[in-house]
């Protein structure tokens, strides 16, 4: 079925991606807007939407990590492992995107999101400043691990995964907000990477829709990490449970609707 894609759906297309680029630069979960928006053109399948949102998702993740890299100067020797393992965990994840439905796994992320929304609230001080929990291999074993898994959760399904990276590098790994979002974008853009080395190859991606979302989504990312730089770890947290809200809000209606 071939796309049907007037002018007004384009101009709301792009205007998604614009929200879902700042919005991930500063905490994650652009997907949240961005995968729905396309899940909404007609004639489009969801493997398409998935990979035609890595595209654009990827370059977002690009010019926001480069922002974060010269203004906070997150640590590469923890960034490295993490991301190594997530772009593995994504590339696994891609592989079995058409193989297992998404709905298996809503109400799991659903709980889980849930019970990080009470915990950040309950705890107003968590993410204010760093306060590593291991040093040495141990932590960057601990990083490599969550990078794997949330790399696979990215690849197979997408929405909330920069989220998920500063929730694990925040409770987990126990760095400040504005920190653990420099790392998340460095880590999404190696999961953005790994699922996209099977896509492409499969012509999943459809790159004219592709790259006119990664032009608006890099404008969102760079205006979004130069805020959050400058506004501070406080605002980034702010942001984080504005987001995962909007993503308990999100997953509810799809576990309600389904």
């Amino acid at each position: 079925m071939p796309l049907e894609l007037d002018v007004l759906g384009l101009v709301l297309l792009i205007l998604a991606g614009f929200t879902a680029g700042w919005v991930d630069a500063v905490v994650g979960g652009g997907g949240l807007i961005q995968l729905p928006a396309l899940l909404l053109v007609p004639g489009i399948s969801p493997v398409q939407a998935l990979a035609t949102n890595k595209v654009g998702s990827i370059m977002g993740t690009s010019v926001s990590a480069l922002t974060y890299y010269r203004r906070v100067g997150p640590d590469l020797r923890t960034a490295a492992p993490m991301a190594l393992a997530a772009l593995a965990g994504a590339f696994g994840g891609a592989v079995l995107a058409a193989q297992i439905p998404g709905e298996l796994f809503t109400p799991i992320i659903l709980v889980v999101l849930l019970g990080v929304a009470g915990w950040t609230i309950a705890r107003p001080r968590i993410g204010a400043q760093t306060d590593l929990r291991w040093s040495g291999r141990g932590h960057h074993l601990a990083a490599a691990s969550l990078g794997l898994g949330i790399g696979a959760y990215d690849g197979l399904l997408g929405p909330g995964t920069g989220t998920f990276l500063v929730i694990s590098l925040v409770s987990v790994l126990g760095y400040a907000f504005l920190p653990a979002s420099a790392l998340a974008k460095i880590v999404n853009f190696a999961t953005n990477a790994g699922a996209l080395m099977f896509f492409v190859p499969h012509g999943a991606v459809l790159w004219g829709l592709g790259l006119a979302l990664g032009a608006a989504n890099l404008t969102g990312g760079y205006l979004g990490a130069r805020m959050a730089v400058a506004r501070g770890s406080g605002f980034v947290r702010v942001v984080f449970l504005v987001v995962v809200l909007a993503l308990v809000a999100r997953l509810g209606w799809d576990v309600l609707s389904g």
